[in-house]
């Protein structure tokens, strides 16, 4: 099979993926493979690829936004059958006995493993994952529409929610790619007043169209003091704004898993009348279903750019320029 590898993390000039033949992966007890469909670019496979995140697994697949078809089952398989559509998404494992898994948070298990950093992803024509943390996918969404939902969509519906953001409360948005236009929408079905703040142009007008009550550069203060805010910009010089544009127990939420320095902030200016800083660590299978039953429940429409397989390294290099608008979709098949 076609899979890109990250042969040397680096800069993408330095080319550090390299599509190669591979044999089919085997699934093993527990174990589904799925012939994928479509893979959703994601920034987190920027960040393996460039070496931001250390790699956990010598040449590693990326992709964590994966759609197919069952084609496998290994021993002792009983979720799925040959022929089931589902996705695979960034959780990939977890302990399941340790305290943050027996209360729930197993988003937190310090034996996480994950898609595309752990275990091969997406970025092959297959690829196999433990049944119990595969998504069925609802019929209602295309293979291209159910990619982005896989990590960009649940990551942004589990920030939405640790903003604590009340019906009619007023949300700041630092960033408009992938995962904050899929969260924008939810925000909006709940009747959320939206504010984004971003530096790509096209990224701006899509707020707009989508019901953006006002839009501005990634630095530019809102017109409105905000309830609470998502930064999905990996930019740890935004925060300080982002802070400051909080009301009076106005809450920040960092939803990437990589971000660059912070830089000083004072406690008068950014922090005191009880505003906060929360972060965003994986999410939980829970998360996962339920934002894969709101999101067709209410219509969330990905933006959704394709490329073909062998043409991954040129959807990472558009990611990483700002020349995508929502998120961009690697076809590996044929897709429903």
């Amino acid at each position: 099979m076609r899979a890109w590898e990250v042969v040397s993390p680096g800069p993408l000039a330095e080319t550090p993926l390299l599509m190669v033949e591979r044999d089919l992966p085997l699934p093993g007890p527990g174990q589904v493979r799925v012939a994928v469909s479509t893979c959703g670019v994601c920034r987190t496979d920027l960040h393996v690829s460039e070496g931001d995140l250390p790699v956990h697994r010598r040449n590693v697949v990326p992709g964590h936004e994966v759609v197919g078809h069952v084609d496998a089952l290994g021993p002792r398989c009983s979720r799925f059958a040959i022929g089931d559509r589902v996705g695979i998404a960034w959780l990939a494992g977890t302990c399941g006995h340790c305290q943050f898994c027996r209360r729930g948070d197993e988003n937190l298990c310090p034996q996480a493993t994950f898609t595309g950093w752990d275990h091969d992803g997406g970025y092959a024509e297959a690829a196999v994952i433990d049944e119990r943390y595969a998504y069925r996918i609802p019929d209602g969404l295309s293979d291209d529409q159910a990619a982005p939902l896989l990590c960009a969509g649940i990551i942004g519906y589990r920030a939405l929610r640790r903003t604590g953001l009340r019906p009619g409360g007023r949300l700041g948005i630092y960033g408009f790619g992938g995962s904050a236009h899929l969260t924008a929408q939810v925000a909006l079905h709940e009747g959320a007043e939206l504010h984004v703040m971003t530096r790509s142009e096209d990224a701006r007008r899509l707020a707009l169209d989508l019901g953006a009550s006002s839009v501005g550069p990634a630095d530019a203060a809102p017109p409105v003091r905000l309830d609470a805010a998502i930064l999905f910009a990996p930019a740890g010089e935004i925060v300080p704004a982002a802070l400051g544009a909080l009301d009076r127990g106005g809450v920040l939420v960092i939803a990437g898993i990589h971000l660059t320095d912070i830089p000083r902030l004072r406690y008068q200016d950014h922090l005191f009348n009880e505003r906060e800083v929360r972060s965003v660590t994986a999410n939980t299978r829970r998360d996962g279903e339920e934002f894969l039953r709101i999101a067709t429940r209410m219509g969330i429409v990905a933006t959704t750019t394709p490329y073909p397989l062998e043409h991954a390294d040129r959807a990472l290099a558009d990611l990483a320029g700002d020349r995508l608008t929502g998120a961009a979709v690697l076809h590996v098949a044929a897709t429903s």
